[in-house]
Parts: C-alpha cells; structure tokens; sequence
C-alpha cells in the first residue's frame, strides 16, 4: 500500500502545478486624505445602478463616461467624480466602471456605499 505522506505529496505537487498565481487585474485604490482643501470646481455625479448608469442625471452607457467627463472640464484642473453606488451593485460592475475611468487624465475618483 501506498504511504499516506506519499498520496499527500502528490496532490501537494498537483494543485500547485495546476493553480495560477499571477493576477488578472488590479484596481488602484486609495484611502480617503483628511485635511484636504476643498476643490472649487463642482464635482460630477454618477449613479451606478444594477442596470444602467446617469452621468449628472443624464442616462449613458460604459462607453460615453469618458467623453462625457472630458467634456465637462472647463479647464486643466483635476475633476472630481462622485460614484453613488445604489442597492444591488456587484463588485464586478464597480470594477467595469473604475476600469472604464482609469485612461482619463486627472480624474478623482470618490466612491460613496451602496443606498
């Protein structure tokens, strides 16, 4: 009969073979700064919704954020977006958003709980 350390071996080396340790995809986040002075520009607001997603009250879709937020720039200063997350949201949907954000020069991004 085989040893039971021998068949513990075995599977050891098994799974470690046949797992992936490289990540996919990494989201950057950053806790809040306290102290900050307040930005005079007013900041834009997104609600994030299980189905859809407004950009300032207006309904848009994942492709239409970034021109969306470039143009309401006035000028080179950092915008500031409000992520408002509703009730259902998931994880993912969250990271599709941010994902979509991430390539848009100087953008804040602020993420409020789900309501």
């Amino acid at each position: 009969m085989t040893s039971l350390i021998d068949v513990i071996f075995l599977l050891l080396l098994f799974f470690m073979l046949s797992s992936t340790f490289s990540r996919f995809a990494e989201v950057e986040l950053a806790a809040a700064g306290s102290g900050q002075a307040s930005h005079p520009t007013t900041p834009a607001f997104l609600s994030l919704k299980p189905e859809s997603l407004s950009l300032n009250g207006v309904v848009t879709d994942f492709q239409g954020i970034g021109p969306a937020l470039v143009a309401l720039r006035t000028n080179e200063e950092e915008l500031t977006l409000v992520i408002s997350l509703k009730t259902g949201v998931t994880a993912q949907r969250l990271t599709d958003v941010l994902a979509t954000l991430r390539p848009l020069p100087s953008l804040r991004v602020m993420v409020l709980g789900a309501s």
